[in-house]
Order: C-alpha cells, then structure tokens, then sequence
C-alpha cells in the first residue's frame, strides 16, 4: 500500500501503533476484525491488506483499463496472496527448519508470475496490461521480501528477475524504497 501511494505521488498519515497501546486493547476493540491495517479515505473505513490495496488501485486507476485485466489483476493478486500465506506460515511455525525448504521451493512457486511475465509484452511491461497496478505492487513487495531471504533466489527467474529492477527504479518508489 505504501509503495502504491509513493509511487503514484499520493501523500497519506501514517499511525504507528507501538505493541504496548495496541495490547492496551482499546484501538483493538475498535477495529473490525481485531486487527490491523486500518485506512481511513474521507467517509470510508477499510480493514484488510487486500481490500485496502484494491481500493487504491480502484481510485488512482490501477485496476486495468477493462474487465478482462481487472480480472487478470485479481488473479495475480490472489496468487500473490496464496504464495504470502506459505511465506508467513514458515516465519511464525517453522522459520529454521522450514527456511531451507521454502526456499528450494520459490522458484517453483514464482513460475507462474515468470510465465504472465512472458505473455504480457515480451516481459517489458507489468504483469497485466502495459500500466502499472494494485498487483504489481503487491508482486514486488513479495519478491522483495523473498530477495531479503535469498538475494538469489530471482537467478533462475530473467523475467522477474527483470521486473523487480524495472518497478525499483521507477524515480519515486526507488526514492520510497530507499527510504527508512
């Protein structure tokens, strides 16, 4: 959501929530699902990563330029999710043992971002469509996470290997990214 945001120029407040007000339990109580993160757009509350970020690519028109790429886009995204669940299941049960493994099995699971790549424009473009959307960041920010586990772990990948260098140093999210 960040990314989005500095990338497409759009100022936001942040509220940093230390552990102890959040375990305090009255900003818990207030949302929805009990959790974080939370987005307040004028008159509208949302709750929930993915509806939060759908919302975004929707008001900046980052959700394709018809139908077809925006149902590609919820396609990819929910794919990213899928690979996120398995990527935040190694970190809270089983980071150590499970590291290894995880990361022999990334590639595999990135090839079906390698082959969309490979479908959309000879790979020079973003993963759906020739504008960038609400899923390319969320794709980014996945791979960039996994870069942090294995800086090479994008080797056997060109094309997304390409694709993360491309969407980094666009001038305002590679300004965002190198930021603290």
């Amino acid at each position: 959501m960040r990314m989005l945001l500095a990338d497409q120029d759009q100022s936001w407040k942040e509220e940093v929530v230390t552990k102890e007000s959040w375990l305090q339990g009255p900003l818990k109580a207030s949302c929805l699902y009990g959790q974080l993160p939370k987005l307040q757009d004028r008159d509208l509350t949302l709750y929930q990563s993915n509806a939060i970020l759908r919302h975004l690519g929707r008001s900046l028109g980052l959700s394709g330029k018809d139908h077809r790429e925006a149902a590609l886009l919820d396609m990819v995204n929910d794919g990213v999710e899928d690979l996120r669940c398995k990527y935040v299941m190694l970190l809270y049960t089983n980071y150590e043992a499970g590291k290894e493994e995880y990361l022999k099995a990334i590639p595999g699971y990135l090839k079906p971002f390698e082959m969309l790549l490979s479908q959309n424009k000879g790979a020079r473009a973003f993963i759906v469509g020739n504008q960038i959307s609400f899923a390319d960041y969320n794709l980014l920010d996945l791979l960039l996470i996994d870069q942090v586990l294995d800086p090479s772990c994008l080797d056997s990948l060109p094309l997304l290997s390409a694709y993360v260098s491309r969407l980094s140093a666009r001038p305002k999210l590679k300004a965002f990214l190198a930021s603290p």
